[in-house]
């Protein structure tokens, strides 16, 4: 009764009192199918769009990627994937521009990767 007689004193509903339980309450209603749709929708929310680059962020990455290899000295490069970036690390051995790929070693081998998916690069030493 007390919260009916608020409702007429305080016209505006507060909702910081309510326990819901939110979505999850819904689920056991949902078909497979939706729920697939759901997560799928939620993945593809999660996803940053590519990044686009211009002439000045190529010529910086391009001075990078000289000294790096002048230097021998480590080097973290980010790399953009399906929606998502991803660091590597390593020193870059060979850089193909006919093939477009860099080459760089790390402790775990020689690993190529595409010019084009490189967004950013960081001297470490």
């Amino acid at each position: 009764m007390e919260f009916f007689d608020n409702m007429i004193d305080n016209p505006q509903l507060d909702l910081s009192n309510v326990k819901d339980r939110g979505s999850k309450k819904w689920v056991a209603m949902m078909l497979p199918e939706h729920l697939k749709l759901i997560r799928s929708y939620k993945e593809e929310q999660k996803k940053i769009p590519r990044p686009q680059l211009d002439e000045w962020d190529l010529h910086a990455i391009e001075e990078t990627i000289n000294i790096a290899i002048k230097r021998k000295s480590d080097v973290v490069i980010k790399l953009w994937k399906d929606g998502e970036f991803i660091l590597r690390g390593g020193i870059i051995q060979n850089v193909d521009l006919k093939d477009r790929i860099i080459e760089v070693d790390n402790p775990y081998g020689l690993l190529s990767y595409n010019l084009d998916d490189i967004v950013d690069v960081t001297v470490t030493d």
